[in-house]
C-alpha cells in the first residue's frame, strides 16, 4: 500500500469507511432458553466477548423475557425464562406474537435469526415446556437444541433428536472444565462446534457480526475475513484493468482500506480512526519491493497505445489483487496469530500495528 493521501483526507477516508463496515457487519440476534439451573449464562459467557451475561445491559421484550446487548459486540441475546412456570404457555404465546412483530420489521439487522434452546444433560428428560418451544421458534427461524453441562451421552443425544424433530440439529457442550475427588478432570468441549452449527442457521448477511462476537472459533473469524478479503481483491483487479496511466493507487487505497477495517471488524477488535489510521500509515511504508515494481511496469505500459494499453491494465489487474492478498493475508495472519495468544479485549492497537509492520517485512 502506498499513498500519497494527506493526514486529513486519510482520516476522513478511514471514517467513512469504518462507518460503512460497521453498518454492513450489522448484528446477530440469538434467542437462548431454558429452565432456571441449565447454564444459560455460563454458556453465552464462554462463547461470547466480554462476559456477555454479566455486564451486558438488559431491556424487556416480554414479562418473562429480556434482550442483552453490549456495547461493541454486534449481538443481541434474547433471554427467555420461566419455563418451570406452570403458566409457561401464556408466556410463550405472549413470545410468539413479539417475534412476529420483530420479525415482520423491513430491516433484517432487527430479526430474531436462530434460537438455542438449553437442555441439561443430567435431567436426562425432555420436558413438555420444551417441545412446545421449539416447535414454536421453528416456525420462525432455526432452532439448534444444545445439552448443556455435558458428561456422558448414555444414548440421550439421539433420544433428544428423536423427541425434538423440528430442531436443525442437536450440540453436547460443556462451556466450564470439571475438577472430580478421584483427580480426573473434565475439559470444555462443543462450543467450537455450536459456534460453528450457528453459522451454517444465520443468513449470510449476520455471519461477520456472529464471527466478531464469539471468541471460541478463530478458525471461522479467519474464514469470514478471507472472503472480505476476496471480495476486496476483486475490486482491486477491477480497478487495475483500467487503462488509465498511475492511477491506479489513488483508487486501491480506499479498496485495501475498506478490506483493513472489514477484517478487524470480523476479528471482534474495536474499531476506531485513529487505530485504523496509523495501521494503513504503517502499511504504506512496507509494501514489498516486488509488487512496487510491477505496479509501475504495469503503468508504464498503460502509456503505450494500443496494445501496450491493454497489456499494462493486464499486468496491473493482476498486481492490484496480489497487492491487495498480500496486504490482506498478513493482517489475517497476525490478528489469528494474537487472537490465540490472548483474549481479544487484552489486544492492543499498539501490539497489533507493530506485528502487522513486521510481517508485512517479511512478505
Amino acid at each position: 500500500m502506498a499513498t500519497a493521501i494527506p493526514n486529513m483526507e486519510l482520516a476522513n477516508l478511514v471514517t467513512q469507511k469504518l462507518k460503512e463496515v460497521t453498518e454492513e457487519r450489522g448484528r446477530v440476534t440469538i434467542l437462548v432458553a431454558g429452565r432456571t439451573g441449565v447454564g444459560k449464562s455460563t454458556l453465552i459467557n464462554e462463547v461470547f466477548q466480554g462476559q456477555f451475561a454479566k455486564t451486558g445491559q438488559g431491556r424487556p421484550v416480554t414479562k418473562d423475557t429480556r434482550e442483552i446487548t453490549k456495547e461493541g459486540v454486534p449481538l443481541s441475546i434474547i433471554d427467555t425464562r420461566g419455563m418451570e412456570m406452570a403458566d409457561f404457555n401464556t408466556t410463550l404465546r405472549e413470545l410468539e406474537t413479539r417475534i412476529k412483530e420483530r420479525n415482520n420489521l423491513s430491516d433484517p439487522k432487527l430479526h430474531i435469526h436462530v434460537a438455542w434452546v438449553c437442555i441439561m444433560e443430567d435431567s436426562r428428560r425432555v420436558e413438555q415446556a420444551e417441545s412446545d418451544l421449539v416447535k414454536v421458534l421453528a416456525k420462525h427461524f432455526p432452532v439448534a437444541v444444545v445439552i448443556t453441562k455435558s458428561r456422558s451421552d448414555d444414548g440421550f443425544k439421539a433420544e433428544v433428536q428423536r423427541l425434538l424433530p423440528d430442531a436443525k440439529n442437536v450440540v453436547r457442550v460443556r462451556a466450564l472444565p470439571e475438577h472430580f475427588d478421584d483427580g480426573h478432570s473434565l475439559e470444555p468441549m462443543g462450543l467450537v462446534e455450536l459456534v460453528q452449527l450457528t453459522n451454517e442457521l444465520v443468513p449470510e448477511g449476520q455471519r461477520n457480526a456472529l464471527a466478531a462476537a464469539q471468541k471460541v472459533d478463530i478458525g471461522s473469524k479467519v474464514a469470514r475475513a478471507h472472503v472480505a478479503l476476496g471480495t476486496a481483491a476483486t475490486l482491486a483487479a477491477g480497478v487495475g484493468v483500467a487503462p488509465i496511466p498511475f492511477s491506479d493507487a489513488a483508487l486501491l487505497v480506499p479498496i485495501q482500506i475498506g478490506a483493513l477495517a472489514k477484517i478487524t471488524s470480523v476479528f471482534g477488535l474495536p474499531l476506531s480512526t485513529g487505530f485504523l489510521t496509523t495501521l494503513v500509515s504503517g502499511a504504506a511504508g512496507c509494501t514489498g519491493a516486488t509488487f512496487v515494481g510491477r505496479a509501475l511496469v504495469a503503468n508504464a505500459l498503460k502509456l503505450i497505445p494500443g496494445a501496450g494499453s491493454i497489456a499494462g491494465g493486464a499486468i496491473s489487474a493482476v498486481t492490484a489483487a496480489m497487492l491487495t492478498m498480500a496486504l490482506g493475508e498478513a493482517y489475517i495472519a497476525v490478528l489469528a496469530r494474537l487472537c490465540k495468544e490472548k483474549p481479544v479485549g487484552e489486544i492492543t492497537e499498539t501490539e497489533i500495528a507493530e506485528a502487522f509492520k513486521r510481517q508485512l517485512k517479511a512478505v
